[in-house]
């Protein structure tokens, strides 16, 4: 699926969730979403990183955000259970999350991949989102019009040498989301759904592909119609799709 129509950007009176919103495609979306009405929680790792993206936004003349600094490596269902409450104790309410948060290592081949290299690449970027998605649940069930969108890459199809630490987890993580689409069918209020971004300049491109600063890569704001489109109002109904930010670019 990908997108190529005017996307409905009224997100007012909803409470979106942006992981990785320190920098990069988390940042762009946080932005986009508060300028278009939203009250955005800001989540990342990096206090000081989260503190600018707040002032942006408040300097914009959006909603008061709210950030939740976290590390989604160390994290146990523990500190996101803290981490939703302190969301729902200070703003009463969830309407969606959108998943931007990444952990990005230089390639390298399967056989040089120790375990605590995977472990970092599968808790940050496959087994955090399912875990936050699973304790930000019930506020989700009682939004009239709640929306998840996870993250992929767009290596999923054709993986290649040297992706593996990358796809695998993404691969997971949307074997996970299309079984939540068909678990969620109870829920019509309730939707899930994936975008896969494409090259665009973000952080995690700058360690896949060092000294590439080709001026034909586009710079992050070009995904950030697909996350608005699924997490708002024009996104009801679509459930258990993978959308193509960017369908003509190649990776």
């Amino acid at each position: 699926m990908s997108i190529d129509t005017p996307y409905a950007d009224d997100l007012s009176g909803r409470c979106i969730l942006v992981t990785g919103a320190s920098r990069g495609i988390g940042r762009a979306v946080a932005l986009a979403a508060a300028a278009r009405g939203a009250t955005v929680v800001l989540h990342g790792r990096d206090e000081s990183r989260l503190a600018a993206v707040y002032d942006e936004i408040e300097s914009a003349g959006g909603p008061e955000p709210a950030a939740v600094p976290l590390d989604f490596s160390t994290a146990t269902d523990r500190h996101f259970s803290e981490a939703v409450s302190a969301v729902i104790q200070a703003i009463g309410r969830l309407d969606g999350i959108a998943h931007c948060a990444a952990h990005t290592e230089r390639l390298t081949g399967v056989d040089a991949m120790d375990l605590e290299t995977w472990l970092r690449l599968a808790r940050v970027n496959w087994l955090a989102p399912l875990a936050l998605t699973r304790i930000c649940l019930p506020f989700l069930r009682v939004s009239p019009d709640a929306s998840v969108v996870y993250t992929l890459d767009s290596h999923l199809r054709t993986p290649g040498a040297w992706w593996a630490g990358i796809t695998a987890p993404r691969a997971a993580l949307e074997m996970a989301m299309r079984s939540q689409a068909e678990e969620w069918a109870v829920h019509p209020d309730l939707r899930v759904n994936a975008v896969i971004p494409g090259a665009v300049a973000s952080p995690s491109r700058a360690i896949t592909h060092p000294g590439d600063r080709s001026p034909t890569v586009p710079a992050v704001e070009a995904v950030v119609p697909a996350y608005l489109q699924l997490l708002g109002p024009a996104g009801r109904g679509t459930t258990g799709q993978v959308v193509d930010a960017l369908p003509s670019m190649a990776a």
